[in-house]
């Protein structure tokens, strides 16, 4: 049964020995002590990531910028890098187990949002203003949490596989991609929560798809933003690259969120993903109130944010009133529409 997990665990392997080389050679014991706490709230973070639609950076983005009193891109680099060991332990441990995946819709929303990530992070994010950037974070994934706790009933009797890959179909996926990667390259998450309402609103799809499928997505967009990121800063495109602030950071939590990602994965298997998913939505709709009391938002803002709250909880049920009610879309096999994957 080992052998399934081969990959995994020579990747956990290369992880923990490349952590261990960077904190000898850094002599960074004394400063990851110093930020214990993100590994304590990444150790929470990766299991969501693992389990939800909703990337690690859900977690480390709040706790950096408004517990710790960071810079929003702070939090925003701090998510694509930590997703970027955390979501891609998860994505080989998902593979491994042989997980049904939507991979029509998954490859040309990666495209999409690599164009998306280059133009955000070259014109759009460094324009952005902080607050922005915290009311865009929280904005979207408040209106997500709602979104979730609304169609919750719905989302469990869900056990369709994804549309076929019709030119349109490729077209809005990569569409999506492309807002998505946007999305990322201004708070570090989001494209994983954009796909995920495609597949649940539009396509009906099983949670045990479209999740699985949101974590690849997530995962290959991280790699893709760290390294634009940091070529970009390299050729003077940007300012500058990666602080060496979030360079510690990352020390802290990459050893909890290369295992925490796919214990959530696991978990959830067993426990089923709807408490997660209603615990998670919940928090969702609380951080936007936590960002909003800190920000000490003036009325305008205030009044601004929650319009956009309700605008885009009102694009997500016109995705799901696109299709109706009365269009066929195939079942899984019994065996995985109701069964967990094999160990």
């Amino acid at each position: 049964m080992l052998a399934r997990y081969r990959w995994f665990l020579l990747w956990l392997a290369c992880v923990y020995a490349g952590w261990l080389f960077l904190v000898l050679y850094h002599h960074a014991w004394s400063e990851i002590a110093q930020r214990w706490g993100i590994s304590i709230a990444m150790l929470f973070g990766s299991f969501v990531a693992g389990s939800t639609p909703m990337g690690g950076g859900t977690i480390g983005f709040p706790v950096l910028v408004v517990l710790f009193d960071g810079p929003a891109s702070l939090g925003r680099d701090f998510g694509l890098a930590i997703q970027s060991v955390g979501m891609v332990s998860a994505s080989i441990f998902i593979l491994s187990r042989r997980q049904p995946l939507a991979w029509n819709v998954l490859w040309p929303a990666m495209v999409g949002s690599a164009v998306g990530l280059l133009v955000g992070l070259t014109y759009i994010a460094p324009a952005v203003d902080d607050l922005v950037v915290k009311l865009t974070f929280a904005v979207i994934w408040a209106s997500f949490g709602l979104m979730t706790l609304y169609r919750l009933g719905e989302l469990q009797s869900m056990h369709a596989v994804a549309d076929p890959a019709t030119p349109l179909r490729l077209a809005m996926a990569a569409t999506i991609g492309l807002l998505g990667g946007v999305v990322s390259s201004i708070t570090g998450v989001g494209i994983d929560m954009l796909i995920y309402a495609l597949l649940v609103m539009y396509d009906r799809c099983d949670l045990r798809i479209a999740i699985p499928t949101s974590v690849l997505l997530m995962a290959g967009t991280s790699l893709m933003g760290v390294m634009l990121r940091s070529g970009l800063a390299a050729v003077g495109w940007l300012p500058e690259g990666f602080s060496s602030e979030l360079f510690y950071y990352w020390l802290a939590a990459a050893p909890v969120v290369a295992l925490g990602a796919p214990c959530g994965a696991l978990v959830v298997s067993r426990i089923g993903r709807v408490p997660v998913l209603v615990f998670v939505a919940l928090l969702c709709v609380w951080q936007y109130v936590w960002i909003a009391w800190d920000s000490q938002l003036a009325l305008a803002p205030l009044a601004i944010s929650l319009a956009a709250i309700g605008l885009l909880f009102g694009v997500f049920n016109w995705l799901h009133g696109l299709k109706g009610g009365t269009m066929e879309t195939p079942l899984l096999p019994a065996n995985i529409a109701t069964e967990s994957p094999p160990d």
